[in-house]
């Protein structure tokens, strides 16, 4: 059977993770200051194999869904069911339209899955038609009976734990499940169980130890544990903007339009605040300053919205495998008034970075009237970066 060209996803999204705690369902809880649910659809939304990312969740989650994954591709979230089962037909139900030759099926709870789990899984299921990720166990496995004795101790050497993205043909699960459905069958624990229930042969590709499922809270324990320590290089960088005042009616400050009686003089739009804040990230990562990744000599910045700078930046940190710890700016200027917009901008800075507010800063300072700020002449801003970087990077 040829690979085929056309994969989709069920992303399960539906449950509530009692198990996992307090803090509520565990898919939208946060780890390594990013959602669970983001991290699982991002490996699948990002792989150039799949062409669909169908999440399936509950209707009373929505607001915290699309707050969790914004800036993903997906296709519109599906209803889940009272059951895992009922959930992932649901959301196979919605991929019909689009007819996909090869579905793979995740638990959103599993968030560290790799694209090189994703490839196997694909490549599995183009060859076998059902196949799902399996790892060896390494603990030997007792079997109990009802008062707790040791019944039997099984060969650990054919044992597996089995994973997610299970893997099938399309058609194939889809009928299964809607197989299960008519005949009110709904104890399977996994999809790899309907498929042998009806009939398939599952094959297996190599998992991953890291791919693991969040179900306690000491899971997230760990899993923060483990990530913070994968990031132990902790850097700060600096920055530093300043902006003359000419003709205008309002400046750009920290993302935000300020009405003003006067405006920048500036190749972009001398956005004071996000231009130190370029620089603090871009001197944390040794990576030059703002002036070498956009010169002002380029005519495609003139008047350029700084927003996209800062992305940019942020994106640079991206790519090295890093989080950004802290943002802070401080403005200085006499006029206009910063400590009422504060907080405005602190969301704004917060929504164009991709960090929670709680990690921005804003403060504002005169300078007692004196020098060209104390004139009002224009304004300056300082800023510093904290990111935590791989070791490696």
């Amino acid at each position: 059977m040829a690979k085929p060209q056309r994969t989709a996803v069920v992303l399960v999204a539906a449950g509530r993770g009692l198990r996992a705690g307090a803090g509520g369902p565990k898919q939208y809880r946060t780890i390594g200051g990013v959602p669970v649910i983001h991290r699982a659809m991002e490996a699948f939304s990002r792989h150039p194999d799949v062409f669909a990312v169908q999440p399936v969740v509950n209707p009373d989650d929505s607001a915290m869904f699309t707050a969790a994954v914004a800036g993903l591709k997906h296709e519109a979230p599906a209803s889940g069911g009272a059951t895992r089962q009922a959930s992932v037909l649901a959301g196979l139900e919605a991929l019909a339209k689009h007819a996909p030759d090869i579905v793979l099926i995740h638990d959103a709870a599993r968030p560290f899955v790799k694209a090189g789990v994703i490839s196997r899984a694909i490549d599995a299921a183009s060859r076998t038609g059902a196949a799902i990720p399996v790892v060896a166990v390494t603990d030997t496995i007792k079997v109990t009976g009802e008062s707790g004795d040791v019944q039997d101790t099984p060969d650990r050497a054919s044992l597996r734990i089995a994973q997610t993205p299970q893997s099938f043909r399309f058609d194939v699960i889809l009928e299964a499940h809607r197989r299960a459905a008519k005949e009110g069958r709904s104890d399977f624990t996994d999809d790899a169980a309907i498929a042998e229930w009806a009939g398939l042969t599952v094959a297996t590709f190599e998992g991953d130890v890291a791919n693991m499922k969040l179900t306690t809270p000491e899971d997230f324990v760990r899993e923060e544990a483990r990530l913070a320590s994968l990031l132990g290089d902790i850097r700060t960088g600096t920055g530093y903007d300043v902006h003359a005042f000419g003709e205008g009616d309002h400046v750009m400050l920290c993302g935000v339009r300020v009405p003003h009686s006067k405006g920048f003089l500036a190749h972009s739009d001398g956005d004071v605040g996000l231009h130190a804040l370029v620089d603090a990230i871009l001197g944390a990562l040794a990576d030059g300053d703002i002036g070498s990744h956009f010169p002002p000599t380029d005519a495609k910045w003139k008047g350029a919205s700084s927003d996209q700078f800062l992305k940019y930046a942020i994106e640079r940190v991206t790519q090295r495998g890093g989080r950004v710890a802290n943002l802070e700016v401080t403005m200085i200027c006499e006029r206009p008034k910063i400590g009422p917009l504060r907080d405005t901008m602190r969301a704004r800075i917060a929504e164009i970075s991709g960090v929670d507010i709680s990690r921005v800063a804003v403060k504002a300072t005169t300078s007692e009237r004196l020098g060209f700020t104390g004139r009002e002449e224009g304004i300056a801003a300082t800023a510093s970066a904290t990111i935590r970087l791989p070791w490696s990077a």
